[in-house]
């Protein structure tokens, strides 16, 4: 490659010479040309296609603005005032395709979120959106909240995060490469049109970040919308930052029944508690019952009395005893 492009140095002045002025001039002309080649060469080398489109539709669309624009000047203006647009013409030509090659390539990501079932109204709204990540695939529980219906807003997978899981899926570790299959199926399954949630695939990759969870605050914060996590150290991270965040593990805290003192309730003893004669059992949603007095019934479901609660971080601890006037 670099032989190349030291053939293209070379070349470039040698041309000029004799192709354009034997002189100077020429080989100034040549080696210019020679050196722009290289770098369109190194461009098309280190940029990413898309990035390589979106700025070629900006730079048209930019020329195309100026164009009209131009005109415009020249059928409603006075000569004085086309005059001094022709003076200015070429500088704004290249401000304008500057300008629209930028917008195209800073915004090009933003594209994907477009719904196509936007209908044209006094109004067009980009639906607000949630980021996904990839603990919350993996977790799997988003599904059945949009089979439930409560996904109204549309979820944003980035790519950057279904790269992450194609990575846990291909990894030789048992552990990982469930994970990032679950979470590949999780996305298979809300892609479908009955899954309750409409997707969209964000391609922006934020190449300049190293971690996901930077990727994922970026993402979100330049989108505005909120993420959507399990993970405890990103959503305080986003909270911190201003960045709303849909806790999943929050949400399932808070929708455990309500359980009252004074309560009666069916549970089955499964095992021995800390104390002498206690018995623990389970609510349905995982919430653990340390009965007193109930370490004899252990292996039978008991009518017990809810005494009181203890919230944990951990979760909610209920404290019961039997319900005598029943036994």
């Amino acid at each position: 490659m670099w032989f190349a492009r030291t053939f293209i140095i070379i070349l470039g002045p040698i041309i000029g010479y004799f192709s354009i002025s034997a002189g100077p001039k020429g080989i100034l002309i040549g080696t210019g040309a020679a050196v722009l080649v290289i770098f369109i060469e190194w461009v098309l080398e280190k940029a990413p296609l898309d990035d390589i489109i979106a700025a070629g539709m900006g730079i048209v669309l930019g020329l195309i603005a100026v164009k009209a624009v131009d005109y415009i000047v020249l059928v409603t203006f006075s000569d004085k005032v086309i005059v001094v647009w022709e003076q200015y013409a070429l500088l704004i030509k290249l401000t304008a395709a500057y300008t629209g090659m930028l917008i195209a390539v800073k915004k090009k990501g933003e594209m994907y979120l477009l719904d196509k079932s936007i209908s044209f109204t006094s109004k067009r709204m980009i639906p607000e959106s949630i980021i996904v990540d990839s603990c919350i695939l993996i977790d799997g529980r988003i599904a059945d909240i949009a089979k439930a219906g409560f996904m109204s807003r549309m979820a944003v997978i980035p790519r950057f995060v279904i790269s992450e899981l194609q990575t846990l899926a291909d990894s030789s570790e048992d552990s990982k490469r469930t994970r990032g299959k679950r979470g590949l199926q999780t996305i298979t399954f809300l892609e479908k049109e009955d899954s309750g949630v409409r997707v969209k695939i964000y391609e922006k990759d934020y190449k300049d970040l190293a971690s996901t969870d930077e990727k994922l605050l970026k993402c979100t914060s330049d989108l505005g919308s909120k993420l959507m996590t399990s993970d405890t150290n990103l959503a305080k991270v986003a909270e911190i930052r201003g960045i709303g965040v849909l806790n999943v593990n929050l949400l399932a805290k808070s929708l455990k029944p309500v359980v009252l003192p004074g309560e009666a309730l069916d549970i089955f003893l499964l095992k021995e508690g800390k104390e002498s004669r206690q018995a623990v059992g389970y609510l349905d949603d995982g919430t653990m019952i340390v009965v007193d007095n109930a370490r004899r019934f252990i292996g039978q479901k008991k009518k017990i009395i809810v005494v009181s609660f203890l919230q944990t971080d951990a979760g909610r601890m209920i404290f019961a005893k039997l319900d005598n006037d029943r036994e």
